[in-house]
């Protein structure tokens, strides 16, 4: 019996096999689409997943002025944060926030959906979002994956 054959390989950020994945957000429902892409900047959906390390893809997501959520969320989810200061707590509903900016609507769902530690900020570093179809990735050469 070969004792080798029975070790559990950990990868290292070096090893990891980073690849860029895009991922269009057009009429995709924001949950929906912010747990896969977590789960894909996470490396979750490799067979060589290290928890400690930051063993995912880059991900790309376009078109996120087209996202869609359902029900009546656009004006009854609330996002509230708290300034520091005595009665500074923000309240903003995802009608606000998209016109201020729609990828802060995918940034602020995905962000949830990580750990809350260095890993998890690094690994947010790893997302790249753009409302347009347009992105300036074309040299890493990304593949596209497709999100019901």
């Amino acid at each position: 019996m070969d004792t080798l054959s029975y070790k559990t390989l950990s990868v290292s950020k070096e090893t990891a096999g980073k690849k860029w994945v895009i991922i269009d957000a057009a009429d995709a429902v924001l949950g929906r689409l912010s747990s896969e892409v977590a789960k894909i900047i996470r490396g979750k959906h490799k067979p060589n997943y290290t928890p400690h390390a930051d063993c995912g893809d880059s991900v790309i997501v376009i078109n996120t002025d087209k996202i869609k959520l359902t029900g009546k969320k656009w004006t009854d989810k609330v996002y509230i944060h708290y300034t520091g200061y005595p009665g500074g707590q923000r309240h903003r509903t995802p009608l606000e926030l998209k016109e201020k900016s729609s990828t802060l609507l995918i940034e602020k769902a995905v962000r949830g959906m990580l750990p809350k530690n260095k890993l998890g900020r690094a690994i947010l570093k790893n997302l790249y979002i753009y409302e347009g179809a347009e992105h300036p990735h074309e040299a890493q050469k990304p593949i596209e994956i497709k999100i019901q």
